[in-house]
């Protein structure tokens, strides 16, 4: 029994003094006072009361700059919020930085972040901000980088979340934006419509050109027809023509009850008899010698 009051007050001393540290976490083990080693991921028994254990997390985190009221260039103010990640490095010495450098380093990041914001967007006007927020993430983040080296953290990206005018600037803003709008709409339709009649001013000039061609071809063959006429008519009655004109004489006189002598054996009594359908007395006779 008496060796029970020794070992339970044994127990309970190594047991106070055990320490679990997860793998998202470093420890920093003080003693009396002062650093003694850092603690990783794993089993760890420090001495109680003699000993302290200060846990560090190595992941990343985010904190929020938290919405201000930033004046601009052009004295307008502006609702400017903005996020920050960023996590502690695992190593021995940025782990111990993180604590021994800083004072919180959340709500230092958070206020350097904030200060940073203002610095930058005071010489912006406000619709220089909205258009250039790549440029103020380069600037806050470089800005941010740079000053918390010290304090073994690693800044992995700043994201601005908004830069909100004041709602009666917001109004007169999207009334421009709104303007603008119809103006480029109306802009459109004139092309359009403009597109449209210049497609039917074409087609009416094609239209009127292949009317145009339609009537040069039928001219054409019209020419080309009576062309072919005279070509034939000087090629088959050349010669014919005073024959023709004794026939129409021959005509006006039997028409008047005249009488014509015409010499036996002439062409104009063959062409006569053969338009009667009479056979001239010497071809006759011709024809029985044969």
């Amino acid at each position: 029994m008496n060796y029970l009051y020794l070992v339970i007050p044994v127990v309970l001393f190594l047991l106070l003094g055990i320490r679990i540290v997860r793998p998202t976490q470093r420890g920093l083990i003080e003693r009396l006072g002062k650093y003694h080693n850092l603690a990783s991921p794993g089993f760890h028994w420090i001495i109680p009361v003699i000993d302290r254990l200060f846990m560090v997390n190595v992941t990343e985190q985010m904190v929020d700059a938290e919405p201000q009221e930033i004046i601009t260039n052009d004295n307008l103010n502006a609702s400017v919020d903005a996020q920050v990640y960023f996590r502690v490095k695992a190593d021995e010495e940025s782990v111990k930085g993180s604590i021994y450098n800083v004072n919180n380093y959340k709500w230092q990041i958070v206020n350097l972040a904030r200060t940073t914001l203002r610095n930058i967007i005071g010489t912006l006007t406000l619709k220089s901000a909205n258009s250039e927020r790549g440029k103020i993430n380069t600037e806050l983040y470089r800005t941010l980088h740079n000053e918390t080296q010290s304090w073994g953290i690693e800044i992995v990206r700043t994201e601005l979340k908004e830069i909100d005018p004041p709602s009666d600037v917001q109004e007169t803003m999207n009334k421009v934006v709104k303007a603008e709008n119809e103006k480029i709409a109306a802009i459109d339709s004139a092309t359009a419509a403009e597109t449209v009649a210049d497609g039917v001013k074409r087609a009416k000039i094609k239209e009127a050109e292949g009317y145009k061609q339609s009537k040069i071809l039928h001219a054409e063959g019209e020419a080309e027809a009576i062309k072919l006429v005279n070509e034939a008519a000087d090629k088959y009655f050349i010669g014919n023509a005073q024959l023709l004109r004794k026939l129409e004489a021959l005509e006006a006189s039997l028409g008047n009850n005249a009488k014509i002598v015409i010499p036996t054996g002439t062409e104009l009594v063959n062409i006569i008899g053969e338009m009667a359908g009479i056979v001239p007395l010497e071809m006759k006779q011709k024809g029985k010698q044969g």
